[in-house]
């Protein structure tokens, strides 16, 4: 899978979430199996992948330092898990949980790395997105901004060998969704309008958020996959 691949399950993830909600799991299930099948792919033999919509479909349970926890995408060697993925796509209402987002997959990591197993995070965003109220009326529309990014700045600098809550690589993908041409004033008008958008297609965002370090990957689904290739046959 390349990164217009790559972009092309991000598409198809969106238009599932406007068809089934933000509480259906059918979303994820095309944008966690795409990534897990992608993996086994380049892992090759001796290795095998958990994850929804894989084989049973059932995410695998990783032992914790302190919690077991279910994983969105887990790397089996045998029978025994040697790194996990988590995923998060963000499509609406970003501002409210958007430190909450952060500090849990920092809590996450923390909990999967100190029992010796690597651990992967991507984070997906468009760079504009919907806030609405609880009664689906729009509020405003949010933008992901460089203020926004400087945790992940942070996060790119850290040495994954001596900080335990940063991700062992994490790829921050920003899209850019087309433009919307009319007004939207609630959930329902926002999820019409993608809905019957003939040829719609996600591209990569093109704003600028500053230079990332070694520990975040932006933008580069490849890169990404590489690396946690590389890492996984290599430790």
């Amino acid at each position: 899978m390349d990164n217009q691949d790559f972009l092309k399950v991000i598409t198809c993830s969106f238009k599932t979430f406007l068809k089934t909600g933000s509480r259906s799991n059918e979303k994820l299930k095309i944008l966690h199996k795409a990534i897990a099948t992608d993996m086994f792919l380049r892992l090759g033999n001796g290795y095998s992948v958990k994850s929804l919509g894989v084989e049973d479909g059932k995410e695998e349970v990783i032992k914790g330092r302190y919690i077991d926890k279910k994983v969105d995408i887990t790397i089996l060697k045998g029978d025994e898990p040697v790194a996990g993925i988590g995923v998060k796509f963000v499509m609406q209402n970003y501002s409210q949980n958007s430190n909450n987002y952060f500090e849990n997959m920092l809590g996450e990591t923390a909990n999967i790395r100190c029992s010796n197993t690597p651990y992967f995070q991507i984070f997906i965003i468009p760079d504009k997105l919907p806030y609405y109220k609880n009664n689906g009326e729009l509020q405003k529309w949010e933008t992901f901004t460089e203020h926004n990014s400087l945790k992940y700045l942070i996060l790119s600098r850290d040495d994954i060998q001596t900080s335990v809550h940063t991700p062992t690589k994490t790829l921050l993908y920003v899209v850019h969704l087309p433009e919307i041409e009319q007004t939207i004033s609630n959930r329902t008008e926002y999820n019409q309008y993608y809905s019957n958008l003939e040829d719609m297609k996600i591209c990569e965002s093109q704003e600028s958020f500053g230079t990332f370090s070694n520990a975040v990957v932006y933008n580069d689904y490849v890169d990404f996959a590489s690396k946690v290739i590389h890492y996984i046959q290599f430790m």
